[in-house]
């Protein structure tokens, strides 16, 4: 299980999150929405090592990430596709999969795992990575995270920007990953998706957590989405 406690983290003098806590179980789709600068992606940020924790604790299954150097965070199990898919542009779709193999025993099943559930890759395997469609750079990014075969994938807006085919292809990855036991961090805005696939959410606001509530509550409870997100 990955667990924050009370977590407070920024970028230099500038404090962004001020408390912060939540848990996500194997199997779980956990979601965190909050109004912009509420302090969603800092979160992901901070889980990675990307910055540092004035205060509070990450965990891992009882592992203290926030001791561990951040490149040695994906390796304890975490994969992170951060909001704009920063892939390596230049280098094609077989080269950005072999970066997420680079510590992974298994590298040929894991490449197969990769290219069966986004079949459109095995067909560009050999096309530069920034000559693919929004929809195809996304599914390379969520690609090569699962290539690090993680208990938890963070993901931040992955549906941003997509047509609604390219969404419910992310849509249903994302429902495989739960179904094969991973927890599941996603930081997405479009309501109608958090409430069909999310087990619970984490709302934030000005960098803290103010509520953790299941959707099966929000759905019967609607007012709380105006209350939290202003819609």
């Amino acid at each position: 299980m990955l667990e924050l406690s009370h977590i407070q983290s920024g970028y230099g003098r500038v404090q962004v999150l001020f408390d912060v806590s939540l848990s996500a179980k194997a199997g779980e789709i956990t979601c965190i929405m909050g109004r912009n600068g509420a302090g969603k992606t800092t979160t992901l940020k901070a889980i990675m090592g990307m910055l540092p924790l004035s205060g509070g604790s990450v965990t891992l299954d009882g592992v203290n990430l926030a001791a561990l150097p951040p490149h040695d965070v994906p390796k304890s199990g975490i994969a992170y596709v951060p909001q704009g898919r920063r892939l390596f542009s230049e280098l094609t779709v077989a080269q950005n999969l072999e970066v997420g193999l680079l510590h992974t025993k298994d590298k040929a099943a894991t490449r197969e795992e990769v290219l069966d559930l986004f079949p459109r890759l095995r067909e560009r395997l050999k096309q530069q990575a920034d000559t693919l469609s929004g929809g195809e750079q996304q599914m390379l990014a969520m690609g090569r995270a699962l290539c690090l075969r993680p208990k938890v994938l963070l993901l931040d807006e992955p549906t941003e920007g997509l047509q609604p085919s390219m969404i419910d292809l992310i849509r249903d990855v994302v429902l495989q990953m739960k179904s094969r036991n991973l927890a599941v961090v996603l930081v997405e805005q479009r309501i109608d998706a958090v409430l069909n696939i999310a087990d619970q959410v984490v709302f934030v606001e000005n960098g803290r957590s103010l509520e953790t509530t299941d959707t099966g509550a929000l759905r019967e409870n609607p007012e709380k989405l105006h209350h939290y997100l202003g819609v």
